[in-house]
């Protein structure tokens, strides 16, 4: 990956003012944020800013309004930052205009303030370079720190990078070290875990990886539709039978690169979908008609296990089998320990991301023994599919 500045580039910072973008779309419950784990990504680059002396406007998007609506309102999650921040934070009524001015200008140095939600203006999503202009008044460097946000080619995520001299913040260099190191210029071997309901969601993430890395490991739903792409007979599993000649030619194309494919040759198999169902591990060619797969098995547990333990990285996204109920979740559990394992003994690097597997990963207790672990959902994907994010280029460009 070409090369960013982060904030330890920055100039002497005493008076200016630091646009800074984080994620502050957290959930709420009765008006109150119910997990604050955004808020706490954001703290080390806004204290890091606040501490050098600049005047921190902190900027980001929360919901999907459409124009101004109390609902969406950033005012609550500035007096949670606060909390979190252990100092004060002041809030702004507006992101742009005579009203962010004023409260840019009432602010001290080494002071913090949220500005009012980006997407009460529709110039935030359209990137409108009138908006994007408005934002860049208040500020004299603007910092990114949501990498969350930087799929999206928005006025507060790119357009900004283009208009102020422009740095990464600490979760966000953070964020680009990890991606880096796992698949921009990785270790090898490398292994990639995949898994999840669906391969229709998933084809450019595997069509993507199947030329990036060395091993492939399918799990949940997705390894039944490639199973039966081969012929084989998976019950009444959750299957995408049409996308046969999709998984067939991802399988083509791992051939020709050299990337091994591995699937399942036994499977945990039960008539209900529901806890303690009654369930037996089978054989892949012996699954009756009315029975579904809902994990791995265990030697196939083993055999990835195996595997990663000749691996140097190891890129992990969704389940390998329906996690949520008991005793589904035993492969996935199990795969993880052996990944955490390796890692803690450092012969393996792992990077994982993505809705699920942050809770897949947390229910097996190894979140704190992995090297990184993405909150970002939608922009991780992105990455694993090979895509330009457009908040990381106009960085990288700046």
């Amino acid at each position: 990956m070409a090369q960013f500045r982060s904030i330890d580039d920055m100039p002497a910072l005493v008076g200016k003012a630091v646009l800074v973008r984080v994620d502050l779309n957290v959930p709420m419950a009765d008006g109150v944020v119910s997990d604050a784990t955004r808020l706490r990504a954001a703290v080390p680059t806004i204290a890091a800013l606040a501490d050098a002396g600049a005047k921190v406007l902190v900027l980001s998007h929360f919901g999907r309004p459409k124009g101004r609506d109390a609902k969406n309102s950033l005012k609550p999650i500035a007096a949670a930052l606060a909390d979190v921040l252990g100092r004060p934070v002041a809030f702004i009524d507006d992101c742009v205009g005579d009203v962010a001015a004023a409260g840019v200008a009432a602010l001290g140095n080494g002071g913090i303030a949220v500005l009012e939600n980006t997407r009460f203006h529709a110039g935030e999503e359209a990137n409108d370079p009138a908006f994007v202009a408005g934002l860049a008044a208040l500020g004299d460097y603007f910092v990114n720190d949501a990498f969350s946000a930087a799929h999206r080619a928005h006025a507060s995520t790119e357009g900004l990078a283009r208009a102020l001299p422009s740095f990464a913040g600490r979760t966000m260099e953070a964020e680009l070290k990890a991606l880096t190191a796992a698949l921009g210029a990785p270790k090898r071997p490398v292994a990639a875990v995949v898994g999840g309901a669906k391969v229709s969601s998933k084809i450019d993430v595997l069509t993507n990886l199947v030329g990036k890395v060395d091993h492939l490991m399918i799990g949940g739903g997705m390894a039944n539709t490639f199973l039966s792409a081969r012929g084989i007979d998976v019950g009444k599993s959750l299957c995408e039978h049409d996308l046969r000649d999709t998984v067939l030619d991802i399988m083509a194309r791992a051939e020709a690169t050299a990337c091994t494919i591995h699937l399942p040759y036994d499977v945990v198999v039960a008539r209900e979908f529901k806890t303690h169902a009654e369930n037996r591990i089978a054989n892949i060619h012996d699954i009756a008609a009315d029975e579904m797969i809902l994990d791995i098995g265990p030697a196939a547990v083993e055999a990835l296990g195996d595997a990663l333990k000749n691996c140097a990285t190891c890129v992990w996204n969704g389940p390998m089998g329906a996690f949520e109920i008991a005793p589904f979740d035993a492969a996935t559990v199990a795969l993880a320990r052996t990944a955490a394992a390796l890692t803690k003994a450092g012969t393996l690097l792992t990077v994982a991301g993505g809705g699920d597997t942050v809770a897949a990963l947390a229910h097996a207790g190894v979140t704190q023994d992995f090297s990184f672990i993405s909150t970002a959902g939608g922009a991780f994907l992105e990455w694993m599919e090979g895509k330009d994010l457009p908040g990381v280029a106009a960085l990288l460009r700046s």
